[in-house]
């Protein structure tokens, strides 16, 4: 999966975000540059967050931003990967809620959305892959972790 993520160039290492809705905007970006999602579908993302609170922080360190509302703008089935330096918070209270490892979703084919939400979830079950990316600076690094714990 990490090696799709640099072949597709679906990946992105910033310092930090301003705040949670520009981590969001900064995640999104590899899929737009090549026509995954559009433009609007980032907001999407950020509207269904102040709807619903931070439901995309799955685990401490990790969130997946994706829209909830058949999203529109999204033209293919992928993930995007961005890991921040300095974690965003979600939640001011709730130190659990603060996410430095993005992994972006984009959904137009529920079958191929669901195989890639088990693949992800299996790597996010390894707790060594999970260490290793919160360390990762470079697509070489990526490629490392995937031969490494995934190969």
């Amino acid at each position: 999966m990490l090696k799709e993520f640099v072949e597709k160039k679906h990946f992105k290492f910033a310092k930090e975000a301003k705040d949670w809705q520009e981590a969001i905007r900064m995640s999104c970006e590899p899929l737009e540059a090549d026509g995954t999602v559009e433009a609007n579908y980032k907001e999407d993302i950020i509207a269904c967050v102040e709807k619903y609170g931070p439901y995309i922080v799955i685990m401490p360190d990790v969130a997946m931003p994706h829209s909830q509302e058949g999203a529109v703008g999204v033209n293919k089935t992928a993930i995007s990967f961005m890991k921040l330096d300095k974690p965003v918070s979600f939640d001011p209270e709730d130190a659990e809620k603060d996410a430095r490892l993005f992994f972006t979703l984009a959904s137009c084919n529920p079958d191929q959305h669901l195989s890639n939400m088990m693949r992800l979830s299996e790597m996010l079950m390894n707790e060594d892959v999970v260490a290793a990316l919160l360390e990762a600076n470079t697509e070489t690094d990526l490629l490392e972790i995937e031969k490494k714990y995934l190969g």
